[in-house]
């Protein structure tokens, strides 16, 4: 990008990770302003404290200062008035990706953590095992890990530990996010088909994700799944090293005797036995592809297990918001099939004598459409109780595109659940506070904020 910027415009600063680069590009002495609709709190303090000027609202007077560059938010649409005007001017533009790469990852030592599943935890995983072992990297996560409170940061170490989204870049730039990257390593947990409204079937994801596997440098690698059928042909890359992790015998770095314990989850790999406060085969998975990446570059398996020791998870990822009642309310940001499937079995391990709830809002740009209409069922095995809320936005999808939540339950009731469609967050709670009682856990899925549906719960709850 041109040497000569110094003022930069962010529209769509209120979304974590703008927020966190334009607070990162005012510390490297460039005057930042931002807009967004209805900014509020964290976001609004953070920006306030970094002393960013935020206008509330899209404006093409937003633009008056003529800033020299303006990053373009991946929920920002054509039609919005600054973009238009951008275009109308040929003002230069570029979305949060590119900024990352020019600004924050170019000449660093990239590690691109990537895959349908589990890649907000792997990364915030893998960040703090490098944070615990003095490297101090900069790190950017699609979510809040409890142990940094932030979803991203830029040190001035060598490395960097990204998130590796799989989703569209911009309005203008219809590639994967994680093409941009620049990786010295990629880390692929799992591939499976998602994001139905961008990807056409499971070999399109296919193809991004060989895009990305294409970027790795002949002296950097490439650490894959040996596990999922639908990533193992793109292992056989000839162009960088390659090594698999898993739980079979022919993975490159081999789990055995894997343990599920009721309250943590323990693996061995030869010679060492590792241990979690995570639950869950899916991150047993996880947290063996941590491994893997962090002995290829030196840490020994003791400095390893001392990160694992003290993570403390991440925001939203089966996470417990409180006890209200005598009933735990869990907060998980599934979404997908596979897993709503492995979040309610993990929780089964947890808790396997309790009653479980699953509180389902169909929300996600793929889940509410019909793509996994006969998948869904079965991911709620695990659950002894299930609640679907009506589909988000439901206008819209075209109606013979739209999940049917009235068969979803008539399917759940086939299987023998007790299972209601509520269309409303406050009819759920109503539900909840009538049915539940003491000892059970409720778990919410959602990928949004649900109607305030989590405090709601508790503040019922707590009334009864």
């Amino acid at each position: 990008m041109s040497g000569d910027i110094k003022t930069v415009h962010f529209i769509g600063i209120a979304g974590t990770g703008m927020a966190a680069a334009a607070a990162a590009m005012r510390e490297k002495g460039f005057a930042v302003t931002g807009s967004d609709q209805n900014v509020y709190d964290p976001m609004a303090c953070f920006l306030a404290a970094k002393k960013i000027p935020v206008m509330n609202g899209y404006s093409e007077a937003n633009l008056g200062h003529k800033p020299d560059l303006i990053v373009v938010g991946n929920a920002i649409s054509r039609g919005n008035p600054e973009v238009e005007l951008a275009l109308d001017h040929k003002l230069d533009y570029c979305s949060l990706p590119e900024l990352l790469r020019a600004y924050f990852i170019r000449g660093k030592r990239s590690i691109v953590v990537a895959g349908t599943h589990g890649k907000t935890t792997t990364t915030a995983l893998l960040a703090w095992t490098f944070e615990c072992n003095g490297l101090n990297p900069s790190f950017f996560i699609g979510g809040i890990p409890n142990n940094f409170s932030q979803g991203a940061r830029f040190t001035d170490s060598p490395w960097f530990i990204i998130e590796g989204d799989e989703y569209d870049t911009a309005f203008f730039d219809k590639r994967s996010k994680f093409i941009h990257y620049q990786p010295e390593c990629v880390v692929i947990n799992n591939l499976e088909f998602d994001h139905a409204d961008i990807f056409d079937d499971l070999n399109a994801v296919k193809r991004t994700f060989s895009h990305l596997i294409r970027l790795v440098p002949r002296n950097g690698l490439l650490l894959g799944n040996g596990d999922d059928p639908n990533l193992v042909p793109l292992l056989d890359a000839g162009h960088c090293p390659v090594k698999r992790f898993g739980l079979g015998e022919t993975n490159a770095v081999r789990a055995f005797n894997v343990k599920l314990a009721p309250t943590a989850s323990a693996f061995e790999v030869p010679s060492f036995r590792f241990q979690t406060n995570l639950v869950g085969e899916f991150n047993v998975r996880n947290a063996l592809a941590v491994v893997a990446c962090a002995k290829h570059f030196g840490l020994s398996n003791k400095q390893i297990q001392s990160a694992f020791d003290t993570f403390q998870g991440v925001k939203r990822r089966m996470e417990t918001r409180g006890v209200a009642g005598g009933v735990t309310l869990v907060d998980d940001f599934g979404h997908h099939p596979t897993a709503i499937r492995q979040t309610l079995g993990a929780l089964r391990m947890k808790y396997p004598a309790q009653k479980i709830w699953a509180l389902f809002e169909p929300r996600s740009n793929t889940t509410r459409r019909n793509v996994f209409q006969n998948e869904l069922p079965g991911a709620f095995g695990k659950a002894d109780a299930i609640v679907i809320s009506q589909v988000a936005r439901l206008e819209q999808i075209k109606p013979e595109e739209r999940l049917n939540p009235e068969k979803l339950v008539d399917d759940l009731k086939a299987m023998g659940k007790e299972t209601a469609y509520l269309p409303d967050p406050d009819s759920i709670v109503s539900h909840v506070v009538r049915h539940a009682r003491g000892g059970d856990i409720v778990c919410v899925f959602s990928n949004g904020g649900f109607g305030s549906i989590h405090g709601k719960l508790l503040e019922a709850l707590g009334r009864r």
